[in-house]
């Protein structure tokens, strides 16, 4: 199997859940460590190497939201995050604070395992490019330190921002649809709204266009979205 012998942490409170995602996750190759509370989890994070995080969001001690947090300050460790709240509002949350990918209760596992696939895809993506710089005019975006800059000024990107903004920088010029970008960004086994395209495109402009007066990412009404190099 192509991502067989990773390393997998499931963080979910709901026994029958947590031990039939273990099995299938097993019967698929994995290996698994399952535990039920916030605290517990940061400790086996910190004692072990883990290949991808399966969060659910409501745990007792620390909440995923908290565990997220904490994770991303030292790690870029694929983090997928289960949960049965389904607002638009509740993913962006999560993806704004370094998840990569957010399921809703109920799920198949079929579904899981696809998202998994996707996040280790573009883990080892990420990985292949460390040694590159994108420049677009004035804009630099060092892939190895994830560090973004408009001329002498850094800007502060969550982790889908940059990947948005990275995609877009990659195909200067290009017109790319919603359903692309959310295939590439969110991973083609994303099933949400195609609107939080529009959300993330926001997010960039105020970071970047606004801020600086330029106008980089642009809109082909009806189409999608480029990042203009003329």
């Amino acid at each position: 199997m192509e991502f067989d012998n990773k390393h997998i942490l499931l963080v979910e409170d709901e026994a029958k859940l947590a031990r039939f995602v273990e099995l299938e996750l097993k019967f698929e190759g994995y290996d698994v460590d399952v535990v039920a509370d916030g605290h517990e989890a940061i400790e086996k994070f910190g004692a072990k190497e883990y290949d991808l995080l399966l969060l659910d969001l409501m745990v007792p001690g620390f909440n995923g939201m908290e565990i997220l947090r904490r994770i991303r300050k030292t790690s870029n460790i694929p983090i997928i995050m289960l949960t049965a709240k389904s607002d638009v509002s509740d993913r962006v949350a999560g993806l704004d604070s370094g998840a990569d990918d957010y399921i809703t209760k109920p799920f198949a596992i079929e579904e899981v395992l696809a998202r998994m696939r996707t996040a280790f895809r573009k883990s080892s993506r990420v990985q292949q490019d460390d040694d590159k710089i994108l420049r677009l005019k004035e804009l630099s975006i060092d892939t190895q330190r994830r560090k973004v800059q408009w001329q002498d000024d850094e800007i502060e990107l969550t982790k889908t921002e940059y990947e948005l903004l990275v995609f877009l920088v990659q195909n200067r010029n290009i017109v790319l649809t919603r359903e692309q970008i959310l295939n590439q960004v969110w991973g083609y086994d994303y099933f949400g709204e195609t609107n939080i395209v529009d959300v993330y495109i926001r997010y960039l402009r105020t970071k970047i266009d606004d801020r600086f007066g330029i106008k980089l990412i642009c809109t082909t009404r009806g189409v999608g979205y480029y990042a203009k190099d003329e």
